[in-house]
């Protein structure tokens, strides 16, 4: 692991480098403050340090506070080494900011038991930040297909819609649905028709710019929000996510599966008023009717100046 020893005594910097060292750290060291603020601020970092309270430039307590400011994700465990004894002088470093203190002269001992306990609040932390990250990643992704959820997507596109205004820019939507989808379930399973689904996500992923938002709405429905995209490169897009489904077999473990999709297509541009995406909706569900009542695997598009 990565601690950050910072001291302006070369020779105390020296021999708490090799203890570290010798006990398995990575050491990086600094001999003022300034430079020890620096490299805990570089992305990649030591989130673990050794900051001795004397220093050139940024006394230890300052370069508590700077550190606290920065208000960064992940959590830097400051243990503050210091000849101050005073009752006083541990309060003013620990409301600084720091994490725990060490008085001079140390055990090599002490120092090691008392890093352990930062390793230990840091590994507890990483845990607590990827419990929320995993939560939040299931409150707004889909489960099967990891693409947005429903509630996500909409919340995307609502926020495109707000941008549209406010840009003068265009928001187009497509609204997708897997074709004879029951059909897949019912000869092959639903195992497989998951694996199918899948499939076609990534298919879809592959199919926008990296800019774009592809939810699952619902089934095997779709729904894809085209940031900054005008009628006519509509068009271009949404052929290449109905041909991205067609155009080859989904492998899936009872083997390949040929598939379409029907598309209900939609832009909306050139409009000053808020309203409700229910409007817009409408509008891409009933061309995506009309592409399914036309045989399928087809792209029907809606005119918006309908909605607007």
């Amino acid at each position: 692991m990565k601690i950050l020893v910072a001291d302006d005594d070369p020779v105390s910097l020296r021999m708490i480098e090799r203890m570290l060292q010798h006990i398995g750290y990575e050491v990086i060291t600094a001999d003022n403050g300034r430079k020890a603020a620096d490299i805990l601020s570089t992305a990649g970092g030591p989130r673990l340090s050794l900051i001795d309270w004397m220093m050139p430039q940024l006394d230890g307590p300052d370069l508590c506070r700077e550190v606290r400011d920065r208000n960064d994700d992940l959590y830097t465990y400051i243990l503050l080494l210091t000849a101050k004894q005073s009752r006083e002088d541990v309060v003013i470093g620990l409301k600084a900011g720091a994490d725990d203190y060490l008085t001079k002269p140390f055990h090599p001992a002490e120092l090691e038991a008392r890093l352990n306990t930062g390793r230990r609040i840091l590994q507890l932390e990483d845990k607590l930040v990827e419990a929320r990250e995993e939560m939040r990643l299931k409150a707004t992704h889909d489960g099967l297909t990891s693409l947005w959820n429903r509630a996500a997507i909409l919340t995307l596109l609502r926020s495109g819609l707000s941008r549209s205004i406010r840009d003068r820019s265009a928001v187009s939507l497509l609204l997708c649905d897997i074709d004879h989808f029951k059909r897949i379930n019912d000869t092959h399973g639903h195992l497989v028709g998951d694996e199918v689904l899948q499939v076609v996500s990534d298919r879809l992923l592959d199919a926008v710019r990296t800019y774009d938002a592809v939810g699952r709405y619902g089934g095997e429905e779709f729904l894809i929000v085209l940031t900054g995209c005008v009628d006519d490169d509509l068009r271009n897009r949404a052929e290449q996510v109905r041909k991205a489904i067609s155009s080859f077999p989904i492998p899936t473990s009872s083997g390949p599966i040929f598939a379409s999709m029907s598309v209900g297509a939609i832009t909306i541009e050139n409009w000053e008023t808020a309203l409700p995406i229910e409007l817009f909706l409408k509008q891409a569900d009933n061309a995506l009717y009309q592409a399914k009542a036309a045989g399928r695997d087809k792209v029907v598009y809606a005119n918006y100046q309908l909605a607007v």
